[in-house]
């Protein structure tokens, strides 16, 4: 991990390294969180960065890939990264539990990240500007010539690449699955946190899809709400449109309900505003005289 500023604010960034040992090629992806969906979803994008699938990869084993090392060595594959490996034909190998070493290219490119990417502390507009930033300082290296070599990064890479699968037809969706259902106040808990949903959506069982940066929550084969993740806990995430048709039969919950207390409004909406107040007030005094 390493600090970053994304946004204005100071926060922890988790690193996603993928290293080809013969060439010294490499790619890095952050995220604002280790979850399973932040680990495929780097694979995925060092794929599409390189073009190509290798034969096989050695990993750790993360539980985000690793539910479980059965008695006999075996690794029983959580199940979001088993359908990437089924998607890439990509076969995974194991180092040692609690051996480092035994993946010392990746672990040296993480220290090499941290000292080259990270000094100073990154500050990005967002994550995929911070992201755009490490891919292009991955393309930059590939023109080095490191120590003990004769020909620069990319040189190698080429054979490296030439001996790789290509890339499937369309890539993998990295998302966590997941069953929930909408409360009595349109809301969908994912991940200890509350999304909205429209209001006529209430009491119904929805399926939900996790992404890095999206939650997206469907009803049959409808799509009926998107938010940004949140990364938080015990939070709300609220699209005041959901909560809309309430709004039209209880008009003062404008000022206070919860959905709507962060709406940040356009200001001719205000300016509106002002005007149908005065205009019920004029007609208030109308009617009393």
């Amino acid at each position: 991990m390493a600090n970053v500023i994304i946004g204005g604010v100071e926060q922890k960034a988790h690193f996603f390294v993928l290293d080809l040992p013969h060439s010294d090629g490499c790619f890095v992806r952050a995220y604002p969180a280790a979850t399973a969906e932040a680990w495929v979803d780097g694979h995925v994008h060092a794929l599409a960065f390189f073009g190509r699938v290798p034969l096989s990869v050695l990993y750790d084993n993360d539980r985000c890939l690793v539910s479980k090392i059965l008695p006999d060595g075996t690794r029983l594959r959580a199940r979001l990264f088993n359908g990437f490996l089924s998607h890439y034909v990509l076969r995974d190998r194991y180092g040692r539990p609690g051996k480092g070493n035994d993946k010392g290219n990746a672990e040296g490119l993480v220290g090499f990240s941290r000292r080259n990417f990270m000094v100073p502390i990154p500050r990005f507009a967002t994550w995929e500007d911070f992201n755009a930033h490490l891919e292009a300082q991955c393309r930059k290296r590939q023109s080095d010539v490191l120590r003990g070599q004769t020909e620069a990064i990319g040189e190698r890479l080429a054979r490296d690449l030439a001996a790789m699968s290509e890339l499937p037809a369309a890539p993998f969706e990295a998302c966590d699955q997941a069953a929930g259902r909408v409360s009595s106040q349109a809301l969908v808990r994912y991940r200890t946190n509350d999304y909205s949903v429209p209001v006529a959506y209430g009491h119904r069982d929805v399926w939900i899809r996790g992404y890095v940066d999206m939650v997206v929550i469907g009803c049959g084969g409808d799509v009926i709400a998107r938010h940004p993740r949140c990364y938080g806990r015990e939070d709300a995430v609220f699209d005041p449109i959901h909560y809309l048709p309430l709004i039209e039969r209880k008009i003062n919950a404008l000022d206070q309900a919860a959905p709507l207390a962060e709406w940040d409004l356009p200001p001719e909406f205000a300016t509106l505003r002002r005007l149908m107040e005065g205009k019920r007030d004029g007609w208030a005094l109308c009617g009393e005289a």
